[in-house]
């Protein structure tokens, strides 16, 4: 029987894939605005014009990356370490265990979209736009699972959670031993507060 082969799978990354990976790997680990397009194209094993092809700016670049690691944050979001959740307060602490877990490890650099409206102090910039986007949408997920656990106050609850998010992201960065090993306890305490016992 004969062998087929995807021919796919033997092609190299196209140019703008390529570029996008190292912008993403550039960018969460360094920041955006630290990072030149000279350094991109060096990693990525592109030249400039071939960036320029792809992305009209490096402020372009760096709002496709927002979306590109958007994506990733729901994915993960929505199936804390791969799985799924029917019980909104298991979710959310799921979530949050997986977090507080990767906020301790060297080199953790908090959430992309953070960090970009952080970085980018004018709301016309095209990152901050989606970062700032991302996090209004955030909020209302966070709300709706509140609602869901049955909190006497949901969007109370729901703001309370993304802050300790928030914190999670911004401290892992500073420290190892930092605040983020008790984000879980702190949930639990901030959920069972909020949610009449049955």
């Amino acid at each position: 029987m004969k062998k087929t082969v995807d021919a796919s799978a033997e092609r190299p990354a196209r140019a703008a894939d390529r570029i996008r990976a190292s912008a993403s790997e550039l960018f969460y680990r360094e920041g955006i605005r630290a990072v030149g397009v000279d350094e991109v194209v060096d990693r990525a094993g592109v030249t400039k014009p071939s960036l320029y092809r792809s992305f009209a700016s490096k402020d372009d670049l760096a709002a496709a990356y927002m979306r590109d690691y958007e994506l990733d944050f729901w994915e993960k979001f929505e199936k804390p370490g791969g799985k799924s959740y029917s019980d909104a307060r298991e979710h959310v602490l799921a979530y949050i265990r997986w977090l507080s877990a990767r906020a301790v490890n060297k080199g953790y650099r908090g959430c992309g979209l953070s960090n970009a409206t952080v970085e980018y102090p004018s709301r016309d910039n095209p990152a901050r736009q989606v970062a700032e986007a991302h996090k209004k949408v955030f909020r209302k997920r966070l709300r709706e699972l509140a609602a869901a656990m049955g909190a006497r106050h949901p969007a109370v609850l729901g703001d309370a959670l993304q802050l300790l998010l928030e914190g999670i992201y911004v401290t892992g960065q500073q420290s190892e031993e930092g605040p983020a090993q008790s984000a879980v306890t702190v949930a639990k305490l901030l959920i069972d507060a909020s949610v009449p016992k049955a």
